[in-house]
């Protein structure tokens, strides 16, 4: 009977392990998934800032006049690409201070974009078309990788918090990760006027 007991003792210990080992692996896999998936998040926004200087350039050739915006464009993504974060760290302000640079160079690119409606040689150059449809691609992807990043980090924050697997994660300190949340006024249709 001795021996029994001991035995029960052990295989409760070994399946205390095995839960431990497969909680804290499941984790760390669900960390880098999110981590991946916010360098996607950057890759395609580093896309969108290297596309910026050849519109720019394109647009300054038939609008010259029209520095304010050219250089607001250009500033907007001088602050978009310096600003970055630790998704595994960062905390709401500083994933708020990253989106406000972003959606800076979303208005400069807009009001770039209105401006060259103005310019009938522009909208008809075939290098204009070409990056402007490069650009519209982008954005598109932006907003792929964007939700794909948000589905990871919520599978990733509901597994820190689903017991046992919450008990692994404050033992080996898995935090919440911020989500990408909508920009304020993101709801409203924006009114444009030519």
């Amino acid at each position: 009977m001795k021996n029994k007991g001991l035995w029960i003792a052990i295989g409760i210990v070994v399946v205390v392990i095995i839960v431990v080992i497969s909680s804290y692996n499941g984790l760390v896999k669900m960390s880098e998934e999110a981590m991946m998936a916010w360098s996607n998040v950057e890759t395609a926004y580093q896309r969108r800032s290297d596309l910026i200087p050849n519109l720019v350039n394109t647009v300054k050739g038939y609008a010259a006049h029209e520095l304010e915006t050219l250089q607001s464009v250009t500033d907007a993504r001088t602050k978009a690409t310096s600003v970055t974060i630790d998704p595994s760290t960062a905390t709401p302000a500083q994933m708020e201070a990253w989106m406000e640079a972003q959606d800076e160079v979303n208005g400069a690119l807009g009001r770039l974009i209105a401006v060259a409606e103005s310019y009938p040689d522009l909208k008809a150059n075939e290098n204009f078309m070409q990056l402007q449809q490069q650009l519209e691609g982008t954005e598109n992807r932006i907003s792929t990788e964007r939700r794909k990043y948000n589905e990871a980090v919520r599978e990733y924050n509901v597994a820190i918090r689903r017991f046992p697997s919450n008990i692994i994660a404050g033992m080996f300190g898995f935090e919440k990760m911020e989500l990408f949340e909508a920009a304020e006024g993101a709801d409203e249709v924006p009114v444009v006027e030519f």
